[in-house]
């Protein structure tokens, strides 16, 4: 008999003839969570398991945070073949407990007796005799004994609720644009979330932008890059282009025309470090570059897809989000992004997309070598689960 995680999946199960590759990745991802913790990790029978762990609490969290994972549960593993051996053991792990209990059990190898009914009788039965505390209760019970019989027995009373998703790797590379605000490292997260590695970009504005400000976007990405895994921040100047459009192009365009090449730069980083998409922080109606006649204006820049997973979201849900996963106070910090840099008083909320382009004409030629120049000019910022790993110019 030995303590071990019992850890739990959900949509790799849906992916057929493709689930080994996902599964490889999961435990993979499962192993490096558990590391730190001397936890041993493998697969067997539709269930990852993990034992030999220094603290199993801290291993559990850590295992839920994975992306892919459905649940985890702090269990006892123990021989089948007496399942009179099993009922003690279930008696004595409710020995604790007071109130109302009800048995689930299942059995994967339908060969073992007694089956899924007869394990629920027994097992409640040796329950009962030992813990006259305890009563049964099967609609609405305040605990829950669970027995599954695999190449072992297992018995456990608690989940602990994973993040679901897909596993980190398997769903190809985006490049967020993260500004220092709430949203977008809530999109971020929820893109990753489906298995999609991240790279970011970040538009900074010395000297109207400071170093503080740089230093909290640095501080989100390493916050994501903690469920995320490596996350490669490329921090682009942009005074030179904001200045530009401020001083040569109508004011109520400003914004958008801003928008327009942070998306050109972006994508000009983004191809260059192999990922397929941009990722945004937008939702429909947020703000004046938030409309959709905006965000077409916006999209017409670039060719690569954009992805914007909070449009439907309302900033409650956003700021909800933002504080479960760990950024909302970080966010918070009151420190300026290039956003908020030359704001037009009356900024277009419906642009017609031959006028931005008319206006983005003003700035002449020479704006294809100064979206080069900041490409170029981006360093990078290279975190790891929740460390710097280092900074390239």
């Amino acid at each position: 008999m030995r303590e071990i995680l019992l850890v739990r999946f959900g949509e790799v199960h849906l992916k057929g003839l493709n689930r080994p590759q996902f599964l490889r990745v999961l435990v993979d991802n499962v192993r490096r969570a558990a590391r730190p913790f001397g936890g041993r990790v493998w697969l067997s029978d539709s269930r990852i398991y993990v034992s030999d762990m220094t603290d199993p609490d801290a291993c559990a969290r850590a295992v839920a945070g994975v992306f892919g994972i459905h649940s985890v549960s702090r269990a006892v593993e123990m021989d089948k073949g007496d399942f009179s051996a099993v009922c003690a053991q279930a008696a004595a792990m409710m020995a604790p407990m007071r109130g109302t209990f009800k048995v689930r059990a299942r059995r994967s190898d339908k060969r073992y007796q007694p089956d899924s009914p007869g394990m629920c009788r027994e097992a409640g039965h040796a329950i009962l005799e030992a813990n006259p505390q305890l009563s049964v209760d099967v609609e609405h019970p305040d605990h829950v004994l669970e027995i599954e019989i695999r190449d072992h027995a297992t018995l456990h009373t608690g989940r602990l609720e994973g993040v679901g998703g897909m596993p980190m790797g398997t769903g190809g590379k985006a490049c967020l644009l993260l500004s220092g605000g709430i949203d977008s490292p809530v999109a971020g997260y929820m893109i990753a979330r489906r298995g999609v590695r991240l790279m970011a970009v970040h538009f900074h504005s010395f000297p109207y932008t400071s170093q503080r400000a740089r230093e909290k976007v640095v501080e989100l990405a390493r916050l994501l890059s903690v469920p995320c895994g490596r996350v490669e921040l490329f921090v682009a100047p942009f005074t030179e282009i904001q200045m530009r459009i401020h001083a040569q192009c109508p004011e109520a365009y400003g914004t958008i025309l801003m928008r327009r090449q942070m998306m050109r730069i972006a994508e000009r980083i983004a191809r260059r470090e192999g990922a397929q998409a941009l990722v945004t922080g937008e939702s429909v109606g947020q703000v004046a570059s938030q409309t959709l006649e905006a965000l077409g204006c916006t999209d017409d820049a670039c060719s690569m897809s954009v992805l914007r997973p909070l449009i439907g979201f309302d900033k409650s849900e956003i700021i909800a989000r933002a504080e479960k996963i760990g950024t909302f106070e970080t966010s918070s910090l009151p420190y300026e992004d290039c956003c908020t840099v030359f704001t037009p008083r009356h900024p277009a909320t419906h642009p017609r997309l031959e006028r931005i382009r008319e206006a983005e004409a003003l700035l002449g030629e020479a704006l294809e070598a100064m979206l080069d120049e900041s490409a170029a000019a981006a360093e990078k910022v290279v975190l790891r689960e929740g460390h710097t790993e280092g900074t390239e110019n």
